[in-house]
């Protein structure tokens, strides 16, 4: 196993019972404060996906901004953003999905994504999957192909990855 997974694992805070009881929170902004372990997530997911068809990089409002963005310029590709209702100015499509304790929307603008491009879609945490299923979907309908869909940290015993299919799924930590 690569150390740096060490390195980034015992960065990432477990915070129990927020946002409320019952809830094991995987925080990372300790690993956003730990420049190593920060600078060790990018460089792997850097070197995942630099050899890799990728015309676009996806990322998810608002912590896959964070990931998405150093890779987008690492890539040498544009960082598309998938965004909460009214943060888009121009026409957009959108994706409403349900989630744990309520429902959410996420868009994207209309023609964004090149037609018979490859993205790659990023976000910090894969859960129940719904927010990523979402993201898939606005992908799709812009006729672009999803190559993968990456996270930082799975919650496997969630299920999310099932929700993603046929969509290959990677993950740095696995909880």
């Amino acid at each position: 196993m690569d150390p740096r997974l060490d390195l980034i694992s015992e960065a990432i805070r477990e915070v129990p019972d927020f946002p409320k009881p019952g809830i094991l929170f995987y925080d990372i902004t300790t690993l956003l404060a730990d420049a190593a372990a920060f600078s060790a997530t990018i460089d792997l997911l850097i070197e995942r996906y630099r050899d890799r068809n990728i015309d676009h990089v996806v990322a998810i409002e608002s912590r896959g901004f964070i990931f998405g963005a150093p890779l987008a310029i690492a890539l040498g590709r544009p960082l598309n953003i998938l965004r909460k209702p009214g943060k888009l100015p121009a026409d957009t499509d959108e994706v409403s999905y349900d989630l744990e304790y309520g429902s959410a929307t996420l868009q994207i603008h209309r023609g964004e994504l090149q037609a018979g491009g490859h993205a790659v879609i990023i976000d910090d945490l894969l859960a129940t999957g719904g927010t990523a299923a979402a993201a898939i979907e606005l992908v799709r309908r812009q006729g672009a192909e999803v190559t993968e869909v990456a996270f930082v940290i799975e919650l496997a015993d969630l299920g999310g990855r099932a929700k993603l299919e046929p969509a290959p799924v990677f993950s740095l930590l696995s909880r």
